[in-house]
């Protein structure tokens, strides 16, 4: 069952090929950005722009994840792209994410689980949870800030390079144009949303105590568009495995699911637990975590 998928082939530096369509989302963002500064708002660019700030910040958590360059020094040029792009250091995966959520795969150590603030899984709760979930995990990140500080100052100049980067880049918008600034700076501030809504998404009223419980995962349309992000018990099974071979590795996992943890359709389960499910109470999914039996906080 934990096989390695055969590797896709390479393609220049990259490790996989596939990681061309990352690229593609990389060098658009900005070339979109760019001409909106230059010949002002357009409303179809700017959604464009909402889209690939969203994709962006999965290209972020796959990155984190694997690398996408077998040189050293071009991952770190990706890095600083990806924390100027996305609007905050990349850094911050390996405490907040790799360490945490991936280590407790959403159990009770895992300081962003959802359920932490409520089992619930609502409009409210995913809007919410990303407020909620950077108080729970920013005092994580500061810790290994101060011990690369102390272990590692080298790694930890990195670091801050990372943060130097990002609030110059805002603090050049500004004063550039505040006017414009917003045209980057918002689509920023999405795509974080999502990167940490996400967590939302795929594990509210999911249930820690079983094998293979702890995550949705969302088939269909959201995968080719996302880098298969929808795959999610693969991805947490296998956390080093590039995210083209996540197809095939779900298919290994899919039967071990809770059907009621399988969506055929990321857009159709979003339109139905979290837009009609916040005024009909048969759209609404309910706590696999509280029917197993666990203590549930009250939310």
């Amino acid at each position: 069952m934990t096989t390695a998928v055969p590797h896709a082939p390479a393609i220049g530096g990259l490790r996989y090929w596939r990681d061309v369509q990352s690229l593609v989302y990389l060098v658009a963002q900005p070339a979109i950005m760019a001409w909106q500064w230059r010949y002002g708002f357009s409303a179809g660019l700017f959604a464009l722009s909402l889209f690939l700030a969203v994709a962006i910040s999965v290209i972020h958590h796959n990155h984190a994840h694997l690398p996408m360059w077998r040189s050293r020094r071009a991952n770190r040029i990706t890095d600083l792209a990806i924390t100027l792009i996305q609007g905050h250091p990349t850094f911050v995966f390996h405490p907040a994410h790799n360490r945490n959520h991936h280590r407790h795969r959403h159990g009770p150590g895992d300081v962003s689980r959802t359920w932490r603030f409520g089992d619930h899984n609502h409009l409210a709760g995913w809007a919410l949870h990303p407020l909620q979930a950077v108080v729970a995990v920013y005092p994580l990140v500061l810790a290994w800030l101060a011990g690369m500080r102390r272990r590692a100052p080298g790694v930890f100049r990195w670091y801050a390079l990372q943060y130097a980067l990002w609030l110059s880049s805002w603090a050049g918008l500004l004063w550039l144009d505040a006017g414009k600034a917003w045209m980057v700076i918002v689509p920023q501030l999405v795509g974080l949303h999502w990167l940490l809504g996400a967590n939302y998404l795929q594990h509210a009223h999911a249930d820690d105590h079983a094998r293979f419980g702890y995550a949705r995962n969302f088939e269909g349309a959201i995968n080719p568009l996302m880098f298969n992000i929808g795959l999610h018990t693969a991805h947490h099974e296998h956390a080093r495995a590039h995210w083209s071979e996540l197809p095939a590795l779900h298919e290994r996992y899919r039967s071990h699911v809770d059907s009621r943890l399988l969506e055929r359709s990321f857009f159709l389960y979003v339109g139905r637990v979290l837009v009609l499910g916040t005024c009909f109470a048969r759209f609404r999914t309910h706590s696999l975590r509280a029917s197993s039996g666990a203590i549930v906080p009250e939310t």
